[in-house]
């Protein structure tokens, strides 16, 4: 059926390819006259129709050196032997000579009568068009660009071979289908909308960025596409054009930047969130919230029992026990409650992958986790239920090895975020682990020597029950510092002697750590040996200075008080210690003014004493400068505080020493404290006041 043309096709026509060529239509009877002579025929010709019809084409257009062959050619035409095509020069009405491309058919009237129909174009317009076409079609074809052509339905009409590598798809397979029917593994919905528009409205979308998995070659692909309108040169609009650009390589490279990006803020933070303290838990805690939910969904550490100070098992002890020190989880799930409890010592079977990666010293990477592999991640089947629940999809175990020994493992499980644990994770985890592993060994070392210098310390202080003197109870307290670096300097002794008189004795010895605690138990031993011989304080002070002195080094505070129960009187004598305070019941407590001499080790220096009696009932309170030296508040200030709770009910004397710490002592002191506290049982009646 031949198709119906109406007024709105014949439209079409004006402003299209021929207008731009500027073809001119002449038509010529068997004698040869001009019978029609078109618009474009005058503009190239330069001959009105008044002037060119009824007349001979060949007298008109020809010159005479060319009119015989010219004849030829319309005989042969009129003869219907063919088509003339060619080149050929037509002289202008103003004498030049235009060289036309031209073409000469036979065609008959509805009369019976013959006519040659003759179109022309300049040959410079012709060869103007013919070179743009063939620029065009060899640009389209060998671009490495994509490009295509769609109708204003959006069917593909024309695709370039670089679009045919992008898609996957052949252009024969393109051709007359949607974007959405070409790839229907694409989410092309709101691409397709957004074409649409641009048909409609003609404002271009550049460069809009795409990923999509493509299944011709298994991969993830990303894309910039253009979209524009095309319209001929009436303004009509012909369809789309698009143009698709695979930045696949250029993203991966981005996405790996960014990677790397992230893997150094990562690890620069972890260099600062971890390792605040010497604190093993709060380290274990430290490590698991850098990974979560950074690096994972779910994150535990756990450390070797055996590496632990204070442990009970060694390396070799059978199968390995974990002690588990922190578990982090990015939002409320199952997986927690299937880690073993913060603080509990557990064995872990040899065929978990935790277990191996603690014990091989190597990452252990799941990077799907399915049903089957649950019983080598989880403790029990109740815990791999759990895990399950969670959805624990990819699994992670690292060791932690610093120094060369592996202390535990960082374990990671994802859940919510899709991507499975890589390679780029194995090498972020592993590097965040050794960071955190050096802090987790400082921390560990750390409570070895805190508890060794503590051992030494309180090995070389009086028993916590030791024989009470003639005439006075006797309570103390020894606090170490919450360093271990701080710990080992103070001291305190009640020393019974001979004659019933007893030397209370409080000293500092000036720095920290194990070498702190040696010297306070040297001067401990010397302080009690020298006692025993029965100097004055100030004496004993002198002797105890010059033992000082040949130490090194060292120098300390003391602070000897000699109390007689026999007469009440105490005579006490400071080398550079706090004074002490005296209790009396219905007296306001106030410190004891003393004369203080220097610094036990400066040496060359008096130590002036001072007695003082005591009444039945009083107390007198000893302590080492860690009780009232903060660096934020006044020492008077914090004596004030000292004298404020004496001031209280009377108490028993262990429940005084409790809440003098409870007042005064601060969790993150840098320093010990040393406390003794005297209290005078009975005193001669006849004692007269101070």
């Amino acid at each position: 059926m031949a198709e119906r043309l109406g007024p709105a096709d014949a439209a079409l026509a004006a402003g299209g390819l021929l207008d731009v060529l500027k073809v001119a239509a002449v038509v010529v009877d068997e004698q040869g006259r001009i019978s029609l002579w078109s618009p474009q025929a005058q503009e190239l010709f330069g001959y009105t129709s008044e002037e060119a019809l009824g007349r001979a084409a060949a007298d008109l257009l020809v010159g005479a050196d060319r009119r015989q062959a010219v004849l030829e050619a319309f005989a042969r035409v009129m003869a219907g032997e063919g088509t003339w095509a060619g080149a050929f020069p037509v002289r202008h009405r103003d004498g030049h000579t235009v060289l036309v491309e031209m073409r000469n058919m036979r065609m008959q009237a509805s009369s019976g009568a013959w006519y040659a129909l003759g179109i022309a174009s300049t040959r410079e317009t012709l060869q103007r068009v013919e070179r743009g076409l063939a620029l065009s079609a060899r640009l389209v074809d060998q671009s490495p660009i994509g490009l295509a052509v769609l109708d204003e339905a959006l069917r593909y009409v024309l695709v370039n071979p670089a679009l045919e590598r992008i898609n996957g798809v052949p252009a024969a397979e393109h051709l007359g289908r949607t974007p959405h029917e070409v790839l229907p593994h694409l989410e092309v919905a709101a691409i397709e909308d957004r074409m649409r528009r641009v048909l409609a409205t003609g404002r271009p979308v550049l460069e809009e960025f795409t990923v999509g998995h493509m299944p011709h070659d298994g991969r993830d692909h990303a894309w910039t596409s253009s979209f524009y309108r095309l319209e001929d040169q009436a303004h009509r609009v012909m369809g789309l054009a698009i143009s698709v650009v695979d930045v696949t390589e250029p993203y991966e490279q981005s996405l790996a930047a960014a990677r790397a990006r992230r893997r150094l803020s990562l690890i620069a933070d972890a260099s600062i969130r971890v390792g605040t303290t010497l604190d093993l838990p709060t380290t274990a805690r430290e490590l698991a919230e850098v990974t979560v939910p950074e690096v994972a969904d779910i994150a535990a550490v756990d450390l070797l029992d055996a590496a632990l100070p204070g442990a009970t098992t060694r390396a070799d002890d059978g199968p390995a026990r974990f002690r588990a020190m922190a578990i982090k989880a990015a939002y409320p799930t199952p997986a927690t409650e299937a880690a073993d409890r913060v603080g509990e010592v557990t064995r872990y079977h040899p065929g978990r992958l935790v277990t191996q990666a603690a014990v091989g010293g190597h990452p252990v990477l799941l990077s799907h986790v399915r049903a089957a592999d649950m019983p080598r991640i989880a403790r029990d089947d109740q815990a791999a239920d759990l895990l399950s629940e969670a959805g624990v999809h990819s699994y992670l175990a690292v060791p932690l090895i610093a120094r060369g020994k592996v202390l535990g493992a960082l374990d990671l499980k994802r859940t919510r975020n899709p991507a499975p644990f890589d390679q780029d994770d194995v090498l972020l985890a592993t590097e965040l682990a050794a960071r955190a592993a050096v802090a987790i060994d400082n921390a560990r070392w750390y409570q070895h020597q805190r508890q060794a210098t503590l051992a030494l310390q309180r090995h070389l202080l009086p028993p916590q029950q030791g024989p009470q003197p003639p005439g006075l109870a006797i309570a103390h307290r020894y606090q170490p510092a919450s360093a271990a670096d701080e710990i080992g300097g103070d001291w305190f002794d009640a020393i019974c002697l001979q004659d019933g008189r007893t030397a209370l004795v409080v000293g500092d010895v000036m720095g920290s750590g194990i070498k702190a605690a040696a010297t306070m138990g040297q001067l401990r031993t010397t302080t009690r040996a020298l006692a025993r011989l029965g100097p004055d304080p100030a004496d004993l002070l002198s002797h105890l200075d010059a033992t000082t002195r040949d130490l090194g080094a060292a120098m300390a505070t003391c602070l000897i008080a000699l109390y007689d129960p026999a007469s009440g009187r105490c005579r006490l004598a400071s080398a550079g210690h706090p004074p002490p305070v005296l209790a009396r019941p219905g007296h306001a407590p106030r410190p004891i003014g003393l004369d203080p001499g220097p610094p036990l080790g400066v040496g060359g220096l008096p130590f002036p004493a001072r007695d003082l009696t005591l009444r039945t009932g009083d107390d007198l309170v000893l302590y080492t400068d860690g009780l009232i030296e903060v660096r934020d508040q006044d020492i008077d200030r914090r004596l004030q505080t000292l004298t404020d709770v004496l001031a209280g009910p009377r108490r028993p004397l262990e429940d005084t020493c409790d809440l003098i710490l409870t007042a005064l002592r601060r969790p993150d002191t840098q320093d010990d404290v040393a406390l003794l506290i005297a209290r005078v049982l009975t005193a001669p009646p006849d004692t007269p006041p101070p």
